[in-house]
């Protein structure tokens, strides 16, 4: 059982940068691909950014790709969500997830995925 826990979130201008953090219990945090996703007031979850359990692969959205990183300590159990040049489209409840052994790949995908974090809301002013 892994249990996440994001955190980092806040108020930000437009431009500004947020980092984010998804804390994992468990002692396999290493085994599983992580993903961050977001969902903004009357729209679905979208994907935004993976790293995969193996081999430093990474995969973002369009979106943000070039503005936002992902990275994670295994030896802290903790993936990041580095946002940068935040636009207020970026607004949204940002949620962490986990696949074991999963692929990028597969994190892509909105849905099905073992374990979520209860979120983290991000607003970004004009």
């Amino acid at each position: 059982q892994v249990q996440l826990v994001e955190s980092g979130g806040g108020l930000v201008q437009a431009g500004g940068s947020l980092r984010l953090s998804c804390a994992a219990s468990g002692r396999t945090f290493s085994s599983y691909t992580m993903g961050w996703f977001r969902q903004a007031p009357g729209k679905e979850r979208e994907f935004v950014a993976a790293f995969s359990w193996s081999g430093s692969l990474t995969y973002y959205a369009n979106s943000v790709k070039g503005r936002f990183t992902i990275s994670r300590d295994n030896a802290k159990n903790t993936v990041y969500l580095q946002m940068r040049s935040l636009k207020p489209e970026d607004t949204a409840v940002y949620y962490c997830a986990a696949d074991y052994r999963g692929t990028v790949q597969a994190m892509k995908i909105t849905q099905g995925h073992e374990y979520w974090g209860q979120g983290t809301q991000v607003t970004v002013s004009s």
